[in-house]
């Protein structure tokens, strides 16, 4: 098994990627010759990662029929000041909102997403440190 992506550029900084038939637009801001049409590269790392963890835990949950009102996973990183610049540190935030008796199985789902599932957490791991933060809003 092996994912591929094809990223075409597009003029200036601008590149379009096609993942699983979808198109992502990836530029640069105007003051390093982009249009900004797009997020640049780096904050996707990030959004990989909450997107994976994220759908981890609605998965558990779900499979532990535990209903929650909503769920944000918020994160930051943190870049170094030379180059390359990249991800010395990752802070994650798991926001739910719920029902009393679901509390302990979202913390238990977060638990196993970046213990068990999750691959990009898995791949950041490597190279950045990851630590999570579980915050639980009645």
């Amino acid at each position: 098994m092996h994912h591929e992506i094809v990223s075409q550029w597009m003029g200036k900084m601008q590149f379009n990627s096609l993942v699983n038939g979808h198109t992502i637009v990836m530029d640069g801001p105007e003051k390093v010759g982009g249009e900004n049409n797009g997020p640049i590269p780096k904050p996707l790392v990030l959004t990989a990662l909450s997107g994976c963890t994220g759908m981890d835990v609605i998965s558990l949950l779900r499979k532990a029929k535990k209903e929650i009102g909503s769920f944000d996973v918020q994160v930051r990183g943190e870049l170094s000041q030379g180059h390359p610049m990249q991800y010395i540190a990752i802070h994650l935030d798991y926001i739910f909102e719920g029902p009393q008796d679901a509390r302990e199985e979202a913390l238990n789902a977060v638990t196993q997403s970046q213990e068990k599932f999750c691959g990009v957490s898995d791949m950041l791991k490597k190279s950045s440190p990851l630590p999570g933060m579980l915050r639980i809003m009645a």
